[in-house]
């Protein structure tokens, strides 16, 4: 298949957690025979973090504004078997114009972001990326989130097909690795700011280091405030590329997880941050939101935290107990989660989707 796609970003991962999906995402893809197109505006926030080394097989199209890119992104839609926008794609309500007039067999939207684009209609807030005319136009509908958000999708949007395509690992890029000296603490949480993950953080993180000093805590992410309640045992990393990121979750004894609340409110929404630690053998805390049991379970694969006593409890753990869990995690994450078997959920969902628009299979081309 010929894939288009009008996304985010594949050029960086600063503040956002769509690069490093993609990138393993159309790694699988092209290693199983398809072609891959990507086209990012080059915004200036990401074009001074730009992390992506390129993929053989992928091309990614940066470009300056979309009239600049109208002709090429045409061409290459004449011929595709896929045409895809993204949520929070820079220019996603004239991709979406193109894509739906365009011959691509199969015209879809991914919302990479479910819950904040429900929770922005439920309160009346616009949705920079949808049209007027929702999602009722599209072909097929992605989600990174399941449960019931896929029927309000259906409900709200007028989205006709809808199914979960859930975050992934590259288990290449994110693996076991020697720790890291710069990246040491007891417990270490990787995220970028945001303001409605803030009362969980407060409560599995920056309290138990008020309540255990002798601990050290260690921060890495992009955008946090200077009101940002840092107490003396907590360290900080401003932006750890995602090349480190197995160092990172390697060299602390727990790795936090932390879950927007749109989407802890909503279920059924592992992020990336979740299977990417899991794969590189760390043993991971996170909050509980429903469906969890889908993907780890509780005890067995993965920490569950509601209160800081939940999050001291883990740290104090003995080693043994604490790797027999990252242990158990990793084999989960390499045997369910990866991009490779993304890749091949998404074939089963292309050629599903195109059935049900009377168009022939793909056939040998998708499953081979």
């Amino acid at each position: 298949m010929k894939i288009v796609i009008f996304g985010l970003t594949m050029s960086s991962s600063w503040g956002n957690g769509h690069a490093t999906l993609w990138r393993g995402l159309s790694k699988a893809l092209v290693r199983r025979g398809h072609k891959f197109f990507f086209f990012e505006r080059d915004v200036p926030y990401y074009a001074s973090h730009k992390d992506f080394g390129g993929i053989p097989g992928v091309e990614l199209y940066l470009y300056p504004d979309w009239q600049s890119v109208l002709p090429m992104a045409k061409r290459h839609l004449e011929d595709a078997d896929i045409g895809m926008v993204t949520s929070y794609s820079a220019d996603a309500i004239h991709a979406s114009v193109l894509v739906l007039s365009s011959r691509a067999r199969l015209r879809a939207f991914y919302d990479l972001d479910t819950p904040v684009t429900l929770d922005r209609l439920s309160s009346g807030k616009p949705v920079e990326y949808i049209g007027k005319r929702g999602l009722k136009d599209f072909d097929l509908v992605l989600s990174f989130t399941g449960g019931r958000a896929l029927g309000e999708l259906g409900k709200k949007l007028g989205a006709k097909r809808v199914y979960p395509l859930y975050g992934s690992v590259d288990p290449e890029a994110h693996r076991p690795v020697k720790p890291c000296e710069a990246y040491r603490a007891d417990m270490s949480y990787l995220g970028t700011y945001s303001g409605d993950r803030q009362d969980a953080l407060n409560e599995l993180f920056i309290e138990p280091s008020r309540r255990l000093p002798e601990k050290k805590f260690l921060i890495g992410g992009a955008l946090y405030p200077e009101d940002f309640p840092w107490t003396r045992n907590i360290y900080f990393a401003r932006h750890v590329p995602p090349p480190e990121h197995p160092a990172f979750y390697c060299s602390s004894k727990l790795s936090l997880n932390i879950t927007r609340r749109p989407m802890a409110e909503m279920g059924h929404c592992p992020s990336g941050r979740l299977f990417e630690a899991a794969a590189c053998g760390a043993p991971v805390l996170s909050d509980y939101w429903e469906g969890m049991e889908e993907f780890f379970e509780p005890g067995k694969e993965i920490l569950i935290g509601r209160r800081a006593e939940d999050a001291i409890e883990a740290l104090r753990m003995s080693g043994s107990e604490i790797r027999k869990i990252a242990d158990a995690a990793r084999e989960r994450a390499l045997q369910e989660h990866t991009a490779g078997h993304r890749a091949v959920e998404l074939e089963e969902i292309f050629e599903d989707a195109l059935a049900q628009t009377g168009e022939e299979i793909i056939g040998e081309e998708i499953t081979g």
